[in-house]
């Protein structure tokens, strides 16, 4: 199967190539980019992680993206669509989702790529939605959802099932975009 690279006037988003694991971990080792999560990763958990992902397009035909400028190559950080991982009241379901280098935030580069990336997952893959879920405490990407278009219902808020209970990372919002707008 061949993996399929997207693009958008500033960004590449691609395939994952060997030495995108040095810049990956690095990515997953930052205190500021992980602080919505229960730890940094050391570079072991990472290039776990990694190869889950690469898994993860080979099974299902789409993924997590390298991102990366197309004047400026080289991992900024990743952002794409997989299969949620666990059980929940929403499940099965397809999520999006985005980590980026923090000297990139800001500059628009998230929502770019998150855009064609929704353009891919209701066109080519003819998902009638897309989910994204993050922690009450996230307000950029939840921002970046709104921005989006998804849409948020405080009752399909839920306590992720991968964290112990009473976690301060437990409580997450759900947000949600379909293809058809009404859907939502």
């Amino acid at each position: 199967m061949r993996l399929l690279e997207l693009h958008t006037e500033r960004l590449l988003l691609r395939t994952w190539q060997p030495a995108d694991l040095r810049g990956f971990a690095e990515l997953n080792a930052d205190p500021q980019v992980m602080r919505h999560f229960p730890s940094v990763m050391s570079r072991a958990q990472s290039d776990a992680m990694a190869r889950r992902m690469q898994a993860h397009f080979v099974t299902h035909g789409f993924g997590y993206w390298v991102l990366e400028r197309r004047d400026q190559p080289g991992l900024l950080g990743v952002l794409g669509l997989q299969q949620v991982a666990f059980a929940a009241a929403f499940t099965p379901a397809v999520e999006i989702g985005w980590r980026i280098q923090c000297q990139h935030w800001r500059q628009g580069y998230a929502l770019e790529a998150a855009t064609v990336v929704l353009a891919f997952a209701f066109a080519q893959l003819q998902l009638e939605q897309v989910l994204a879920f993050t922690v009450p405490a996230n307000l950029p990407s939840q921002a970046l959802m709104q921005r989006l278009g998804m849409q948020r219902d405080p009752a399909e808020d839920f306590a992720h099932p991968l964290l112990p209970a009473g976690h301060p990372l437990s409580a997450h919002r759900l947000y949600r975009i379909g293809r058809d707008p009404v859907m939502c």
